[in-house]
C-alpha cells in the first residue's frame, strides 16, 4: 500500500522534527534582537494607564488567598488596588500609592500603614516584589528589560516562539521567549537573573486577545498572568476579567484617607 507508507512516513517524519504545524522554519522572515526589543518597547509605552476587574491567586498575612480584586493604574507608580471578600464584594484591604507614598487599611485586621510606596511596599503587604509601574506592565502583557540589553535571538521550532537570550549592563541576564507571529510580541514569558544566576522575577502570560483601548486601537493582552519573585510564598496568579486601557485617572483616585484611631498593622 503505497499510499498508506507515505503518509505514515510524513506524519513520522513531522513528529520527528517535534516543529509546530510540520515546519522547522519561522512562518516570516527572521526578525532580529534589536526589532524584537522595539516591539517590546512599544508594547511596554503604548498604554500609559488601565482599570481592571481580576480574579487573583496571591498571599496575604501568610495565607493563601482567591478572590476578586479591582487593580488600576498609571506610570508615575500610581496604583490603587482594593481586595474584596471572597465571600461577597466588600472590600477587605485597600491599597493606593500617589506616586510617592502609600495608605493602606487592612480592613479583616482594622488596622492601616503608611510609608513610601515601591517594590518593597507591595513586596511586605502581598508577598511579591512587584513595583506599582509593573502592574501597568502586566495588564498589557508587557515586560521590563534589563538596561543595556544586548544578546541573541534563536528560534524554538518545536514550540513555534522566538527566544530572546540577553545580558545588561549590569550583568543581569534576561530570557524572553515570545509569539512574533503577525507581528506581534505576545511575551509568553520572562525572567530575569541576577549576575550569580539567582532569579530575581519571572513572568509567564497565556490566553492572549485583543481589546481595544479608548481610543479604539486594538492591543494584544493576555488572559492570565503569573508573576514570581524568589523566596517562600512569592506569586501572584492573575485572571484579567475585564480591562479597559489608556483612559483617564486622575489623582484623587489614588489617594486613601485614613481614618482616625485604628492602630498601625504588624
Amino acid at each position: 500500500m503505497p499510499r498508506l507508507a507515505l503518509l505514515v512516513s510524513v506524519v513520522l517524519g513531522a513528529l520527528a522534527c517535534g516543529c509546530p504545524h510540520g515546519s522547522s522554519k519561522r512562518p516570516y522572515p527572521e526578525p532580529t534582537v534589536a526589532e524584537l526589543l522595539a516591539r517590546i518597547a512599544a508594547t511596554r509605552d503604548g498604554v500609559s494607564s488601565f482599570s481592571a476587574s481580576t480574579v487573583m491567586d496571591y498571599w496575604m498575612d501568610d495565607q493563601r488567598v482567591k478572590g476578586g480584586v479591582l487593580v488600576m493604574g498609571t506610570t508615575g507608580s500610581q496604583v490603587r488596588i482594593n481586595a474584596l471578600s471572597p465571600a461577597g464584594n466588600d472590600v477587605i484591604a485597600d491599597l493606593a500609592c500617589d506616586g510617592t507614598d502609600y495608605a493602606f487599611i487592612d480592613k479583616n485586621k482594622n488596622c492601616q500603614l503608611t510609608g513610601p510606596c515601591s517594590k518593597d511596599t507591595i513586596a511586605a503587604l502581598f508577598k511579591i516584589a512587584l513595583a506599582p509601574d509593573d502592574f501597568v506592565q502586566l495588564a498589557v502583557g508587557a515586560s521590563p528589560v534589563v538596561p543595556g540589553a544586548t544578546g541573541t535571538l534563536r528560534w524554538d521550532a518545536k514550540a513555534g516562539k522566538e527566544v530572546l537570550e540577553l545580558t545588561g549592563d549590569d550583568r543581569r541576564t534576561q530570557v524572553i521567549v515570545l509569539d512574533a507571529r503577525d507581528g506581534h510580541a505576545d511575551i509568553v514569558s520572562s525572567e530575569v537573573k541576577t549576575a550569580d544566576g539567582t532569579q530575581e522575577w519571572r513572568i509567564d502570560n497565556t490566553d492572549f486577545t485583543t481589546v481595544k483601548d479608548e481610543s479604539q486601537l486594538a492591543r494584544r493582552v493576555p488572559g492570565k498572568s503569573r508573576f514570581r519573585s524568589p523566596g517562600e510564598k512569592a506569586d501572584l496568579v492573575v485572571e484579567w476579567k475585564e480591562r479597559k486601557l489608556d483612559l483617564p485617572l486622575d489623582a484623587p483616585k489614588f489617594q486613601l484617607e485614613l481614618p482616625g484611631g485604628l492602630p498601625r498593622c504588624q
